[in-house]
């Protein structure tokens, strides 16, 4: 390891001005300029074809899977900013997870956090679901703090770019990046 903590961010909305892909774009400016010794990189899942086993030849996966998989397998950790749709994650979320858990699964023994924006309260939900799916893959997921944010609420969360705006929120978003690196440099055994 260079030194740095390399966290792979996920989002599973797929809209352009996506408040939790802006959450994922705050993540990445916060550990470049608060947040030492942690990279975010975002990591798009939207050009992923549907999981279809029958794409898998010899072993090998699509050109575009196969990469993906690549930056899974080169992370430390991961951070997912998971909307919430119909109480569970996104389409394109567990899409992503299951291609990265065929064989060999690259998730395994990794550690992770979520973040989520919606209405109501705040996409945790997904939260829940995620963390079951992670049992399975054997991800490991922080516990403490915990990050679901409401942005229909007032004051105002995002501008129309989908960029978080809010400071009481960017202070949450560090408190889980710095959580997130506690417990990766823990289950490296450097900590």
């Amino acid at each position: 390891m260079s030194g740095l903590i390399k966290v792979v961010a996920l989002s599973g909305s797929l809209r352009k001005a996506s408040y939790n892909t802006g959450l994922i774009r705050s993540a990445i400016e916060l550990s470049k300029s608060v947040v030492e010794g942690v990279e975010v990189e975002y990591v798009d899942i939207s050009n992923l074809p549907l999981l279809n086993t029958d794409l898998e030849k010899e072993g090998t996966y699509p050109a575009e899977v196969e990469a993906f998989r690549q930056k899974i397998l080169g992370a430390d950790s991961f951070l997912f900013a998971s909307p919430e749709y119909n109480y569970s994650v996104s389409a394109p979320l567990k899409n992503a997870i299951d291609w990265a858990s065929r064989p060999p699964n690259v998730w395994a023994r990794k550690p992770a956090a979520i973040v989520s924006v919606g209405g109501g309260h705040g996409g945790a939900k997904s939260h829940y679901h995620l963390r079951q799916i992670g049992v399975f893959i054997d991800l490991h997921f922080i516990n403490k703090p915990e990050f679901f944010l409401n942005a229909f609420q007032p004051p105002a969360k995002f501008n129309s770019d989908g960029d978080l705006i809010d400071e009481d929120a960017r202070n949450r978003l560090k408190e889980i990046l710095l959580s997130l690196k506690a417990f990766t440099l823990q289950l490296q055994g450097k900590n």
